[in-house]
């Protein structure tokens, strides 16, 4: 009997082990499941959810597309300085697959590992990068397959892809090589939506269309039509694109040093200027706002691109507007973080890493320097920091270990800050 009853106390024992096991799994499982059913509208507008662009190329050629090793090695570099949410451009190469592949594999690996995208479906009009004349009236053939592979592989990677954006400054009239009509966005920003209400997309897939400020109403009235009114009703929130960085040398009004500031010390100058910046980038914002609310459409507005080159031999160089450099860069990075998280408005931003195929046959020139670190894994000036922290231990990038620009030298950096022209009076005769 005294062997009965410690055999029963045994399994009475065993029992309550195995049964506080099972439950301890299905917690960790339950919050496993949580954590994959994020959705966009948990994620959007949530700081600790940060947002930015990534390509990942490392040549002067797309032909050369980074490998999964090397996709991965950007994940977690990007991952450890609290990224959470990447924006890809196109899925015509095997980069945005490639990018998803990483993704789930680093996932599979580390259960605590967190990393969403938004995909974006490239589009066109047709005649686009063909040699002939665009005909913006018309769209690409070539649209149609592009949007069949965003939607095969948002179904494919349910618990990354939480957004498709249906093209990439498609409608503004300054991308004169391939923008279209908004009717053509809005056929298939309708047909994504009518996917899922179809069950052929998921419900919780959030739809836009990513374009500068002007194509969402906040610019010139000419955009301002029913086709455009049609697009802003029927997406799930609006991404929209600012550039004071580009600005500073087609509308310098902001930029320049007014003449009431002229004494201040140079440092000074440039603190200013760059507070103007984000004045001048919320402004936009607040036009695209305003439109919208016109419209009686209740709709999330978020930033979709913004961001600052640290390089440029053109217009925003020393003999232009003088925007360009790690400082400056810095510094609007900084205050565009603090803006947008302070208003729950998510902000991609342009860019991860330089890509230098972006303007192949012009080294200096500026859409190659976007990034926050170069192409050999180098922390600009905005990430100095991180780097003093330890953020970056033991992560590599192409087998290189994340370390300063200009070998961390500040005074080496600031001799190649510019102060912003000063502005200039006109005199009425």
């Amino acid at each position: 009997m005294r062997t009965l009853k410690h055999i029963s106390k045994f399994i009475l024992v065993t029992l309550l082990i195995v049964s506080c096991d099972k439950a301890e799994k299905k917690k960790t499982t339950s919050k496993q499941t949580t954590q994959k059913q994020l959705t966009a509208k948990d994620i959007l507008g949530n700081k600790n959810y940060q947002a930015i662009s990534y390509g990942g190329y490392r040549t002067k050629t797309r032909d050369t597309q980074p490998t999964i090793a090397e996709i991965k090695d950007d994940m977690k570099i990007l991952h450890a300085m609290g990224i959470r949410v990447l924006r890809t451009y196109n899925v015509q190469l095997p980069q945005a697959t490639n990018i998803l592949k990483a993704i789930r594999e680093l996932k599979n690996e580390n259960a605590k590992f967190e990393m969403y995208v938004m995909l974006g479906a490239w589009i066109d009009c047709k005649y686009a990068w063909t040699g002939q004349a665009p005909d913006h009236n018309q769209e690409s053939e070539q649209n149609e397959g592009e949007i069949e592979r965003a939607v095969a592989l948002a179904n494919q990677y349910k618990d990354i892809v939480k957004i498709l954006a249906v093209g990439n400054e498609a409608m503004i009239r300054w991308a004169t090589s391939y923008y279209v009509q908004p009717n053509v966005i809005l056929k298939w920003v309708n047909h994504l939506q009518d996917l899922k209400k179809s069950g052929k997309l998921s419900k919780d897939l959030w739809i836009t269309c990513s374009d500068d400020f002007a194509s969402w109403g906040g610019g010139d009235p000419s955009y301002r039509t029913e086709d455009l009114e049609k697009i802003i009703k029927a997406v799930d929130y609006v991404s929209m694109h600012t550039y004071p960085y580009h600005n500073s040398h087609y509308n310098p009004e902001f930029w320049h040093v007014p003449e009431a500031e002229e004494s201040l010390t140079d440092n000074e100058k440039i603190e200013k200027a760059m507070t103007r910046s984000i004045e001048f980038a919320k402004k936009q914002y607040n036009t695209v706002a305003t439109y919208v609310k016109s419209l009686d459409a209740d709709k999330p507005i978020h930033i979709g691109e913004t961001g600052w080159a640290s390089i440029s031999n053109g217009h925003y160089g020393p003999t232009g507007s003088r925007a360009t450099d790690e400082y400056k860069q810095a510094m609007y990075y900084k205050l565009m973080r603090e803006w947008t998280n302070a208003n729950n408005i998510s902000c991609f931003y342009f860019e991860a890493f330089n890509e230098p195929w972006k303007d192949a046959h012009n080294e200096q020139g500026s859409e190659n320097h976007f990034g926050l670190f170069t192409v050999d894994g180098k922390a600009k000036y905005a990430l100095w920091n991180m780097v003093d922290e330890g953020t970056f231990k033991n992560l590599t990038r192409d087998g290189k270990s994340i370390t300063k620009t200009y070998n961390g030298n500040k005074d080496a950096l600031l001799l190649e800050v510019q102060v912003p022209p000063v502005k200039k009076v006109t005199v009425n005769h």
